[in-house]
C-alpha cells in the first residue's frame, strides 16, 4: 500500500485527506481492521516512536496510552502492587502478572484514566491476549503495534462492532533522516531528533546530593522519552516505571509543573485507602467511577458527596478525604522523578514539585539563574542531573 485516504484531515472540512511516502515506497503499515483518521495516524506514528525508544532504552516492553498527539503516560512492565491494580482498575484482570506487556498498558491507561478516555494505544511488543482483553473493555479509539496473537487480533476485531482501528507496523521501518512539515504554503525542513536518551544522559549531577539509583534513572528515562514525544512546553513526573504526571502544551513552564505535578497527585491519590474503598454500586461504570473519584479529590467533592448526590454512586455515604489529609499524605512521599524538556528558569519549579514528592530531576540546563534552582534542590535534598539537551516536539 503505497498510500491511505482518509476520511478528511484534522477537522471534516478538510478534505481532500490522505497518508502516503514522498518517494513513493510503501507504507510501512498494515490495516488490519478499521479505518483510522488523520489524528489517528498523528497519534499512532508519534506514540509508536515513544514505546520503541523506551523497549531500546530499558529492555523492557512499553506501553502508551496518546490523545490528541501527547501521551497521558507512558510505562514499562514493572509489576504492579495490589493497591494500584486496584488504583487502575485492573485488579480482575486474568493472567496480568504473566504479561509485562499488558501491565505497561495497565500502568499507562491507570495513570491519568480521564484524559486516557478514548485514548489511541501504542505497544512495543507484539500484542498478547491478555493486553488485548484489557483493550478490549476501555473507550479507545485504536491501536498500533509490531504484531498481533492471532486470538489477540480476533478480540480486538470484535470491539466497535468489527470497526475498531487496528495497525500493524514494521518494526524494522526505518524513517528518513530528513523530515519536513507544510504551515501556509510554506515547507519547513529538519533532520529528525535521532538523539538517543540513556544513562549517559544523567551523569552530569550538579547538587550537593549525589546518588542516584537504578530505579531513579530508569524513572528519569522513562521521563525524558515522554517528553520527547510530548507537546511542548512539557513536563513530566515518573515514579515505579511510569510517566505518572504530564502538563503538556503550556506557555508557561511553572504551569507545565504545576499541571503534571497535580495529575502526579491525583495518581498517589487513588491509591489511598479512603479511594480504594469508595462503596460504588455495582450499576456505576468505570467512567463515571473515573469521574466520581475526580470530583471526590477535588474541592468540588461536595458534588458526589451532598444529599442526593452520593445515593446515585454509592451505598453508603462515604467520608470525605479532606485537603488537610491529601497534604498530609502526599507529604509523606518521595523519590518521584521529574524530567523537563527544557531548562527551568525559577526555582519556583522546584517548588513546585517538592510538594508532590520528587526527589530525583532531569533537565537540560543553560538558564541564567541556574544557581537558584540548584539551590532550591539543595534546600530539598534533591538531586538534579544537567542533560544539556534540549527536547521540544511541535
Amino acid at each position: 500500500m503505497k498510500e491511505f485516504e482518509l476520511k478528511y484531515g484534522c477537522n471534516p472540512n478538510q478534505k481532500p485527506s490522505k497518508i502516503f511516502m514522498n518517494d513513493n515506497a510503501e507504507l510501512p503499515i498494515e490495516i488490519l481492521s478499521g479505518r483510522p483518521g488523520y489524528i489517528n495516524f498523528l497519534d499512532a506514528f508519534n506514540s509508536w516512536q515513544l514505546v520503541k525508544e523506551l523497549k531500546e532504552a530499558l529492555n523492557m516492553p512499553a506501553a502508551t496510552s496518546f490523545k490528541h498527539v501527547s501521551p497521558t503516560s507512558a510505562a514499562v512492565g514493572v509489576p504492579m502492587s495490589a493497591e494500584l491494580k486496584k488504583a487502575c482498575f485492573v485488579d480482575d484482570i486474568e493472567g496480568l502478572d504473566e504479561s509485562p506487556l499488558a501491565v505497561a498498558y495497565a500502568r499507562a491507561r491507570g495513570t491519568d484514566r480521564m484524559s486516557s478516555f478514548g485514548d489511541w494505544i501504542a505497544l512495543s511488543d507484539v500484542c498478547d491476549v491478555t493486553t488485548a482483553k484489557l483493550i478490549k473493555r476501555e473507550v479507545s479509539d485504536g491501536v498500533i503495534a509490531p504484531g498481533y496473537e492471532p486470538e489477540a487480533l480476533e478480540i480486538l476485531k470484535s470491539k466497535r462492532n468489527g470497526n475498531y482501528n487496528i495497525v500493524k507496523i514494521d518494526p524494522m521501518f526505518v524513517p528518513a533522516e530528513q523530515e519536513t512539515k507544510m504551515v501556509y504554503g510554506i515547507t519547513f525542513e529538519q533532520g529528525r531528533n535521532n538523539f538517543k536518551i540513556d544513562e549517559e544522559l544523567l551523569a552530569d549531577i550538579v547538587t550537593e546530593s549525589k546518588e542516584m539509583p537504578e530505579e531513579a534513572k530508569r524513572d528519569l528515562i522513562i521521563a525524558l522519552i515522554t517528553l520527547k514525544y510530548t507537546q511542548s512546553n512539557s513536563v513530566c513526573f515518573a515514579k515505579d516505571g511510569q510517566a505518572i504526571g504530564v502538563g503538556a502544551g503550556q506557555q508557561s513552564r511553572i504551569h507545565c509543573t504545576r499541571l503534571a505535578g497535580n495529575k502526579a497527585d491525583i495518581w498517589h491519590l487513588r491509591q489511598h485507602e479512603k479511594v480504594l474503598s469508595l462503596p460504588f454500586l455495582d450499576s456505576v461504570g468505570r467512567p463515571d467511577r473515573d469521574n466520581a473519584i475526580d470530583v471526590y479529590l477535588s474541592e468540588d467533592a461536595e458534588d458526589v458527596l451532598g444529599e442526593g448526590n452520593w445515593q446515585k454512586l454509592f451505598s453508603e455515604k462515604p467520608e470525605a478525604f479532606t485537603r488537610a489529609e491529601q497534604r498530609e499524605y502526599l507529604a509523606s512521599l518521595q523519590g518521584v522523578a521529574l524530567g523537563s524538556d527544557a531548562f527551568f528558569p525559577f526555582g519556583d519549579n522546584i517548588e513546585r514539585a517538592a510538594r508532590s514528592g520528587v526527589t530525583y530531576v532531569a533537565q537540560p540546563g543553560g538558564s541564567i539563574r541556574d544557581d537558584n534552582v540548584i539551590e532550591a534542590c539543595n534546600n530539598h535534598n534533591m538531586v538534579m542531573a544537567f542533560t544539556k539537551m534540549r527536547l521540544f516536539h511541535h
